[in-house]
């Protein structure tokens, strides 16, 4: 009897892989220091600030004002950007279509974020990128995130695939690892947050998201 194949997934980081969400990201963080009478951030700074989940972009946001986060400001900035992640937050250019493209192709697509998993949710329902992807692992969903490989694990076993069969995509140093302890191979998304020399820890960089399907194809030949 023939061995039935495994199917091909690519599992994907979120905040500056998929979307650009440091618009919404840094108006709630400004939104959390004006309550408490303190200055707001730049995008670029917030920008800095982006990868390791919500609590410590609050984390980092008070200690660049000298204080810790009082006990209300996690749950108040979890409540604030939820009811608003996706008021300018948008997608990078191409990633619809090669979403659709990737998907024609019999690839199997995951999300793996340090983003709380409720808003990562309605963030990409609000996009209209929610129908492709058989899951969504957030910084909630499972004891651990990333970099700990087996929050990428735990994301790509709820999808249906295995790290044999299995390309990561990210643009900050916890993808890089996570996907490195995992086994898998990761692709760096140059035009996302990251510094580019993450590029050089990767098995392959995209320099736009359009160039995603032919990498991940190419390092699941080899």
């Amino acid at each position: 009897m023939a061995r039935t194949m495994l199917p091909r997934t690519l599992v994907l980081d979120l905040d500056g892989t998929l979307v650009d969400s440091v618009p919404d990201l840094a108006a709630a963080l400004n939104r959390l220091m004006a309550a408490r009478g303190l200055p707001g951030f730049s995008h670029p700074e917030v920008t800095a600030m982006v990868g390791d989940g919500v609590a410590a972009l609050v984390a980092r946001g008070f200690a660049a004002r000298g204080q810790a986060p009082d006990d209300a400001a996690l749950d108040a900035f979890i409540a604030d950007y939820g009811a608003n992640a996706a008021r300018a937050t948008v997608a990078f250019p191409g990633v619809a279509e090669t979403l659709r493209l990737l998907a024609g192709e019999g690839w199997r697509l995951a999300v793996c974020t340090n983003k709380p998993e409720a808003p990562a949710r309605s963030l990409l329902a609000a996009l209209g990128l929610n129908g492709f992807f058989a899951a969504i692992g957030g910084g909630d969903s499972f004891p651990v995130r990333k970099p700990d490989p087996a929050h990428l694990l735990a994301t790509l076993a709820a999808a249906g695939g295995a790290p044999a069969r299995a390309v990561m995509v990210g643009d900050h140093h916890n993808d890089i690892a996570a996907a490195a302890g995992a086994g898998l191979p990761c692709i760096f998304a140059a035009w996302g947050y990251g510094n580019a020399a993450l590029g050089t820890d990767a098995a392959a960089v995209a320099a736009r998201f359009a160039d995603v399907p032919a990498l991940a194809a190419r390092l699941l030949r080899q």
